[in-house]
């Protein structure tokens, strides 16, 4: 179980939103695009060590994040090069405001654990890499397992309740770090429960389909 089995929850706590973005006339991909700005912002801001700004800014590109898909749902916009557009500037906004904390290089992480601050950049690596890879599973199971069946512009696949911490888990852990001066803290729980939860889906998908 993770956050993402209440995704239709959330959605349904923002989806007044859209409605504000339909009388703007903007279309879904121009909302993920202010998704994407905004995970820029919060990046930039993460790199000058501005973390509660940055905070706040991965916050509003996670409520975009989840308006795109309703604002091509009630506009009659649905397409498929949305879906996969959704899914790369989402990619884009985990890796870059995981990086802007590394380029911030405040060996905050010192404080309590007793490593050298060299490490930092390694340990962001792990994050960005376990982040990438835990997301990358699924559309390698589409390919090679073969699911297309979609529920409100997304294909349902076994994964999506598999894995403790996914993307939801990452922005918000990430975020509160950023808002409470814990962010490198944040990034070390990243990477190791990351790839723990990759590990998790690779041996779910072993024990089912080997």
């Amino acid at each position: 179980m993770n956050i993402t089995a209440f995704r239709y929850r959330f959605i349904g706590y923002v989806q007044p939103l859209s409605g504000i973005f339909l009388k703007l006339g903007l279309s879904p991909n121009m909302v993920t695009i202010l998704s994407l700005i905004a995970g820029v912002a919060c990046a930039v801001c993460y790199a000058t060590s501005a973390f509660i700004a940055g905070s706040i800014f991965l916050f509003i590109s996670a409520i975009l994040d989840l308006l795109d898909g309703t604002v091509a749902r009630r506009s009659g916009q649905e397409t498929r090069f949305g879906a996969v557009f959704d899914w790369i500037a989402d990619k884009y906004i985990d890796a870059i405001v995981i990086i802007g904390v590394g380029i911030s290089a405040v060996p905050i992480i010192t404080r309590f654990l007793p490593v050298p601050t060299t490490w930092d950049f390694a340990i962001v690596a792990i994050a960005v890499t376990g982040s990438l890879m835990n997301t990358f599973i699924k559309p390698v199971t589409y390919a090679e397992i073969g699911f297309s069946e979609r529920r409100d512009g997304k294909i349902e696949d076994p994964l999506e309740g598999v894995g403790f911490f996914g993307r939801p888990e990452t922005l918000l852990i990430l975020g509160l770090g950023g808002l409470i001066g814990y962010i490198w803290v944040s990034v070390f729980i990243i990477a190791i429960c990351t790839n723990l939860s990759a590990l998790q889906r690779i041996m779910y998908l072993y024990k089912r389909y080997s």
